[in-house]
């Protein structure tokens, strides 16, 4: 049976994870921190998350290559939120010490294909139903089609369903399962629902 705890990654149990998975394909979502990799550790980051208690399962610095693991990977982690972190015999939600809007495969990605091989232990394919994830921030109206999510496999953020969050931004793809990943057209974002007019927002307010 494959390790639930990824081989030479640094160990930050959290006290408090998502609670049993309810089954259904295999995936890993890569979400980004949101921090400056020239100065924030995985260490770091990962301390800061468990405190806010929204731990992913690894937090992973590519500049360095350190992974730090908080949640088994066959419980839910709570980066990504519920219900979809919960969905799947594996949903392995992967923070990156990085920005949405610099894209983290623009960099050196040390250690990247150990994760990936451990994914696919686990049963993740090499594959990204969704295509590559949009930039941010037109990465906020991105389709986020069930049918994808349905398939497994490996997914941006930005393209869960029902998760509203913009990373990890327009990264590369191949970089991160290999030059033979197939490549789907970047898809195209919804369009975002207009604002009401301010009349209407006057109208709405209760007396």
């Amino acid at each position: 049976m494959a390790d639930a705890w990824l081989p030479g990654a640094g160990r930050m149990p959290a006290r408090q994870d998502g609670g049993a998975l309810r089954g259904g394909a295999p995936r890993a979502v890569w979400l980004s921190g949101e921090c400056d990799p020239r100065s924030v550790s995985a260490r770091s980051a990962a301390a800061d998350l468990l405190k806010e208690e929204r731990p992913p399962h690894l937090v992973w610095h590519p500049g360095s290559g350190d992974v730090v693991q908080l949640v088994p990977v066959t419980r839910a982690a709570l980066a990504l939120g519920l219900p979809a972190g919960r969905e799947g015999r594996a949903c392995v939600q992967i923070l990156v010490v990085a920005q949405s809007r610099v894209p983290f495969t623009g960099s050196l990605l040390i250690g990247v294909e150990a994760i990936v091989a451990w994914l696919e232990t686990w049963g993740v394919a090499r594959r990204w139903p969704a295509g590559p994830p949009l930039p941010s921030p037109q990465s906020y109206h991105a389709l986020r089609s069930r049918r994808d999510w349905a398939r497994g496999g490996h997914f941006g953020g930005s393209q869960v369903p029902l998760a509203e969050r913009p990373d990890p931004g327009g990264i590369d793809i191949r970089r991160i399962t290999g030059p033979d990943t197939p490549v789907a057209p970047i898809p195209a974002p919804r369009s975002p629902i207009g604002e009401p007019p301010a009349a209407s927002l006057l109208l709405a307010r209760p007396r």
